[in-house]
């Protein structure tokens, strides 16, 4: 009886040693798993402190990742800009292709180590294709503790590309997921279990607040940089129109430019082309933003090149219609208005490439009238049919007569109602204010259409010339 007591006695010792033993190894583990996970955290923190770009954030999670999960290797899918695509960003050890794996080339692989990489990331996961892209699609992990026994693993016949056991989790902020973290084979030689999928899911969501942070801080950097570029070709552009008005004898002018964005697309500029003919020009450019601005600019360069050579408007309007029409895109045209005023004889000259009629103020008589001329505008037709259609108007005016041109953002000025300003009003307005002379009309038009807009947006710039003979 004293024998079998003390064998009992030590079967209990030797069972509480084990168990004691076990305790402690899975103490350790799970300590050694506490600080894997604060020291994650803690890196994890350290991007809202510090400039760190996404390369260098995604590997830091990989590494955590898999530590933490034991795994040999991983990778991290992330979808591209429009959401259509995941690539891989982040490797981690030899991480076999999920995908093709019938154009795995053991000869290469060997050869090359970084060929199976290069593999991996040139290789785009379609939205809610295989493992990856379903893990991504549906939000939640997939875990397949026998690789072997899953028809959606690849077989790798090589032992080091041999998948054995699979994890695989969305990295999910809010609502949206941003990609997935995958893991191959447990180090241990164990399969992934449910906590480890718990465990790497966590990790997963907390990761996705710095990746999307650092998305967003990428976007915003492009932002900054577009908008540097903006800012750059709008002092540009600023600077290809009139600094100042010129002072001519004969002659009195007044102008305004109001682009509806940062950089419009219209266009005006006065030329002395001799000491008696001064040449005017307005023009927009059906097409906004860098693309309409750098139109503008060669249409400047043009006009500029060649109007002192040129006293015929509408073959001047010809000549840019050749070199313009060539490097206009299909959705682009230019319209154009060119007047020459003989400053000594005070004739006017214009041609009108399909652009708003000048309108013409007497003093000697009556309502302010739109000179109408044919044309077309620049880009829409070849040099053959723009010739034919492109006339030269010539008015006599007398001392006193007003002239405006104007862009049709002038007219088609929205209020909140969505009703336009209107050429009836712009006809009233220069009835009624033009005796004041070209400032004070100026004025006047554009306080009216700041009245009638309010702070109703608007898409298309203005753009107004008045010209006064003396």
């Amino acid at each position: 009886m004293t024998l079998f007591l003390e064998a009992v006695i030590v079967i209990l010792i030797f069972y509480l040693l084990h168990n004691s033993r076990k305790l402690r190894r899975k103490n350790i583990s799970l300590r050694q798993e506490r600080e894997v996970i604060f020291d994650f955290i803690h890196n994890i923190g350290e991007v809202f402190a510090e400039e760190i770009k996404a390369d260098s954030l995604l590997k830091r999670i990989l590494f955590f990742a898999t530590k933490t999960g034991k795994a040999a290797s991983g990778a991290i899918y992330l979808y591209n800009a429009n959401r259509s695509q995941l690539f891989a960003r982040a490797i981690s050890g030899i991480f076999p292709p999920l995908y093709d794996a019938d154009q795995v080339h053991t000869e290469q692989l060997l050869a090359k180590s970084q060929y199976l990489e290069a593999l991996v990331k040139n290789r785009p996961v379609s939205a809610g294709e295989g493992l990856v892209g379903s893990a991504a699609a549906v939000g939640s992990g997939i875990i397949i503790e026998d690789a072997e026994l899953d028809a959606r693993v690849p077989v790798y016949a090589n032992d080091f590309l041999k998948i054995r056991s699979l994890l695989i989790v969305p990295m999910r902020f809010g609502n949206e997921v941003l990609g997935v973290i995958a893991l191959a084979n447990r180090t241990d030689g164990q399969p992934f279990t449910p906590g480890d999928l718990n465990l790497i899911q966590a990790m997963a969501d907390q990761a996705s607040v710095p990746v999307h942070y650092t998305g967003l801080k990428a976007d915003l950097d492009r932002k900054r940089q577009l908008d540097r570029d903006m800012q750059a070709a709008q002092q540009i552009q600023e600077s290809l129109l009139p600094q100042h008005l010129p002072q001519i004898e004969g002659a009195r002018l007044a102008a305004y430019n109001l682009p509806a964005f940062n950089i419009g697309g219209d266009y005006y500029d006065f030329i002395q082309i001799d000491g008696e003919h001064l040449g005017i020009a307005i023009a927009d450019v059906a097409g906004k933003g860098i693309g309409g601005a750098m139109m503008m600019a060669v249409c400047q360069g043009v006009l500029r090149a060649r109007a002192v050579q040129e006293n015929s408007p509408a073959r001047m309007l010809s000549e840019l219609n050749r070199v313009l029409s060539a490097n206009l895109a299909e959705d682009m045209f230019i319209t154009m208005l060119y007047m020459i005023l003989n400053t000594r004889t005070r004739e006017l000259t214009f041609a009108r490439a399909g652009h708003e009629s000048p309108v013409l103020k007497r003093i000697s008589n009556g309502a302010p009238e739109p000179l109408a001329s044919a044309g077309i505008a620049i880009g829409l037709a070849d040099a053959e049919i723009f010739d034919s259609a492109i006339k030269d108007v010539s008015v006599q005016l007398a001392a006193g007569d007003v002239v405006v041109v104007y862009t049709d953002g002038i007219t088609e000025a929205l209020n909140e109602k969505n009703e336009e300003w209107g050429a009836a009003t712009l006809l009233q307005t220069i009835d009624t204010e033009s005796a004041g002379g070209v400032d004070a009309l100026t004025k006047s038009i554009r306080d009216r259409i700041a009245r009638h807009v309010g702070a109703q947006q608007q898409y298309d710039d203005m753009t107004l010339i008045a010209l006064e003979v003396r």
